[in-house]
């Protein structure tokens, strides 16, 4: 391997990566290199047209994120790397830089000037070697090299183009596609480093390496201010960075700064930092060991491992006297760490309650109630140790009940947890526990990477939830159906009876699943009708829930009601759906309903509405992290949308249930 000569250089050496790219993290840890992520603050902006070469470009912009992140560290983290690795990918075809496509339609004109040429994929590279001297400056040594490869993409049809996009897979992606993945099928050939093309050049990068370990020594004071590393004629210049010890917290600069300050892509800023009352930089990375945030989020406290205090640093990296601000005799305020616990453990809530219902002990204490803990371990199957502790737990949340050791369910279980309750929300909770419990479990990379996780979480490249839902075995259609249908009960007639729906005669619940919201609304509107327009895998499955079908007035028309047209009716109702739709889909849906509409026609708007200010209630937000193509929206918001669309809003209700509702009618 490559890397193996340098490795044990690097055993004990801070390593960070100014990015949080999940190709790069997953190119260099395959290596058996060991870093950190930092993802870099420094904003994309620099001016194209100021750059020669579409590579000094790349360079320019992993040299100003690898330097942010080498500046910052000893101010906000309180110490300082031993390296700072920054890389920067872009695409260029005709003379064009293309990097990450905005949306959809960016996706479309960046790979439609791909479709059949040739085009050159650069990364830009950028090293920072950190030297922390005696006297608590930093200097600051760059390193910095440019891979470039080509790459021939096949003739692609509409067709293809916008399956392509239409798998979300280009949105991350500079260029607007992945070679690793799907984006593969759309390359003739390769040459050069693939890798590169990927996200990150690793031979080049693995050289030089080598030569920096190998060739040079660390930079002492006495070094000229020019001096630079020989690395044998590659492309990798080295600049010492000096500078003014006043400056008290570097900060990013802007793309005017940056042209401003350095003559050409290759010039390096000159800077070095002083930093007071630190250690020195063999014990720095053991500096803090505890960081806690006051509840303003104003300032941080700090703490050494052996309890001694530390100055207070603030957002803005200004010291402050801790006996200033703090009695040290003070305890953290009761509700303070009552919020924080119930935050923290909140995790553990839910999967307590995921697990009673899996094991249906709800239905079991229904059936049964007053089983001591070897009763119900008995009938579920399981421990009585692992028992015992599932319904002491049951117990301190308020789900069940004990008296003398025995066991039975709370009201609030008898209501809304067993699975034959009229309310049962038992199928939701199947839901949150088979699907949105493995997606939340990869939240970071989510977070990172600004799209959801159904692929890493499930090992399928279905991103859509229904439609995944609906690729599945039947038992995963079912527990889906069983999911909405759960919703539909219990906020159903709140809905139906949110407005006064007398002159609609007609209605078409698009994507109305299971028929539960359909019900609803005719038990509520006795003079009204209503069509339930859904996938054919839905309607075909609806028999299991015939029960709920007595009710004539209820009827079901298989389609896709972004292909099909829909079925006419008085008032169309969209029961969560818009939130879950990226912009292309929602338009056409909207698009359609308005052709299929007359003057006065109605529309019912279900959805969680978020607060204008987004600081209230926060299901729809904690929602909104599934980072689905969708987007949760306040009231003012889908108002927005809908008028944009021909539909005015009449009234708009915040319920207190599941799903809040709004009327509007077509202008």
């Amino acid at each position: 391997m490559v890397l193996n000569p340098v490795i044990s250089k690097l055993a004990g050496k801070l390593v960070v990566l100014a990015s949080a790219s999940p190709r790069r993290l997953e190119i260099l840890r395959n290596v058996g290199l060991r870093f950190e992520v930092v993802p870099s603050w420094f904003k994309e902006t620099l001016d194209k047209s100021l750059f020669k070469a579409p590579h000094e470009y790349a360079v320019e912009t992993a040299k100003q994120k690898a330097l942010e992140v080498a500046r910052r560290m000893p101010i906000k983290h309180l110490k300082t790397p031993d390296i700072v690795i920054g890389a920067d990918t872009i695409v260029t075809v005709d003379g064009m830089i293309l990097e990450k496509p905005v949306d959809k339609h960016d996706a479309y004109r960046m790979l439609s000037s791909l479709s059949g040429k040739e085009h050159s994929v650069y990364t830009g590279v950028a090293i920072v070697l950190c030297h922390e001297k005696e006297n608590e400056e930093v200097d600051y040594q760059l390193i910095e090299f440019y891979e470039e490869t080509k790459v021939k993409f096949a003739d692609l049809s509409e067709d293809m183009l916008w399956e392509y996009i239409n798998s979300g897979e280009p949105m991350d992606k500079a260029g607007g596609y992945g070679i690793q993945a799907l984006g593969g099928m759309l390359v003739e050939y390769v040459h050069g480093d693939f890798l590169n093309v990927v996200g990150f050049p690793l031979n080049h990068f693995c050289k030089q390496l080598s030569l920096i370990y190998n060739h040079c020594t660390p930079s002492s004071d006495k070094e000229s201010d020019s001096a630079h590393l020989s690395l044998n004629g590659t492309h990798a210049p080295s600049v010492l960075v000096h500078g003014s010890s006043s400056v008290p917290r570097p900060s990013s600069p802007s793309a005017s700064q940056t042209n401003q300050t350095y003559s050409s892509p290759s010039a390096s800023p000159v800077h070095k930092v002083k930093r007071k009352g630190s250690k020195s930089s063999q014990s720095s990375g053991a500096l803090v060991n505890s960081l806690s945030k006051h509840t303003d989020g104003n300032e941080a406290k700090l703490q050494d491992s052996d309890n001694t205090p530390l100055p207070l640093i603030t957002n803005s990296g200004q010291l402050i006297d801790r006996s200033v601000t703090e009695n040290e005799d003070s305890q953290p305020k009761k509700e303070d760490l009552e919020r924080i616990s119930e935050l923290l453990d909140g995790f553990k809530a839910s999967k307590a309650l995921f697990t009673a219902s899996k094991l249906c002990v709800f239905d079991l204490l229904h059936r049964m109630p007053g089983l001591d803990a070897a009763q119900v371990a008995q009938e579920i199957k399981a421990s009585v140790k692992g028992t015992e502790c599932l319904l002491e737990a049951c117990v301190s949340l308020g789900l069940l009940k004990c008296k003398e050791r025995t066991y039975e369910n709370s009201d609030l279980a008898t209501r809304l947890l067993r699975a034959d309750a009229c309310f049962s929300l038992h199928g939701y909770i199947q839901h949150c526990n088979e699907t949105l419990w493995p997606l939340f479990s990869h939240l970071e990379s989510a977070v990172q990477e600004g799209h959801s996780q159904r692929e890493r979480a499930f090992s399928n490249r279905t991103k859509d939830m229904l439609q995944g839902a609906f690729h599945n075995s039947p038992e995963a259609k079912l527990r889906f159906m069983n999911a909405m249908h759960s919703v539909a009960k219990v906020a159903g007639k709140t809905i139906a009876t949110a407005f006064d729906l007398s002159r609609f005669k007609t209605a078409c619940d698009l994507g109305g699943c299971t028929g539960a919201m359909a019900c609803e609304f005719t038990k509520a509107h006795p003079g009204m009708s209503v069509t339930v327009f859904d996938l054919p895998a839905v309607v075909e499955l609806k028999e299991h829930f015939q029960p709920l079908h007595t009710d004539s007035r209820v009827s079901f028309v298989a389609g896709d009601f972004f292909q099909d047209e829909l079925p006419k009716a008085d008032l169309y109702i969209l029961a969560r759906i818009l939130h879950d739709l990226p912009d292309e889909k929602l338009h056409i849906l909207l698009s359609k309903i308005v052709e299929a509409s007359k003057p006065g026609c109605g529309l019912l708007l279900s959805e969680i509405f978020l607060d204008e200010d987004r600081g209230g209630p926060s299901r729809g937000l904690l929602q909104a992290l599934s980072m689905s193509e969708g987007k949760q929206r306040s009231a003012t918001e889908y108002s927005r949308l809908l008028k944009s669309h021909g539909f005015i809003t009449k009234q708009i209700r915040h319920t207190d249930n599941l799903l809040d509702a709004m009327l509007c009618i077509k202008a």
